[in-house]
């Protein structure tokens, strides 16, 4: 199963959400594919889709999915990466109306670069061929992610205790 995220932003992301749904309708994706559509107005056709979907749903399909397809903001990415799973990312832009501006693109392309565990895809053309070869381009990506959550909880609480303390 494929699952496909876009978030909760107020703009449309369309340009996802229908090519993967053109994608499914014409057979080049065989397995179920599951669809988050956020505020879309294009509806589809060929996918399972809610607009919104709760945080524990989410959490069981993105577990249950072989690949997840998200938008660039950062929540929605390091959710399957927390289960090492490699994430095909399509940061919204703003020249599609789908932002205000690119900073998903920069952040993610950042990251990309950076620990080189996340799949960014520009051009939404491209995304067939990505999901053609993603077992391969996935072989050799690094699964492990370092989350600083309890490193930085212990450091505060410490800070907390001692301001008490005094």
């Amino acid at each position: 199963m494929i699952f496909v995220t876009v978030g909760t932003h107020e703009q449309q992301f369309n340009r996802l959400v229908e090519k993967i749904d053109e994608l499914k309708g014409k057979g080049v994706i065989k397995e179920d594919v599951i669809m988050q559509t956020g505020f879309c107005t294009y509806k589809p056709v060929n996918c399972q889709w809610d607009s919104i979907i709760s945080y524990s749903k989410m959490n069981k399909l993105i577990s249950d999915a072989r690949i997840v397809i998200t938008h660039g903001g950062p929540s929605s990415f390091l959710a399957p990466l927390q289960i090492k799973k490699i994430p095909i990312v399509v940061p919204r832009q703003k020249m599609y109306n789908e932002h205000v501006n690119n900073h998903q693109l920069e952040f993610c392309k950042e990251v990309a670069r950076r620990l080189n565990n996340i799949i960014v895809v520009e051009e939404i053309d491209k995304i067939e061929e990505t999901l053609t070869n993603y077992d391969e381009i996935i072989e050799k990506m690094p699964r492990d992610v370092l989350i600083n959550n309890n490193s930085f909880c212990t450091k505060f609480e410490n800070i907390v205790g001692k301001l008490f303390n005094e």
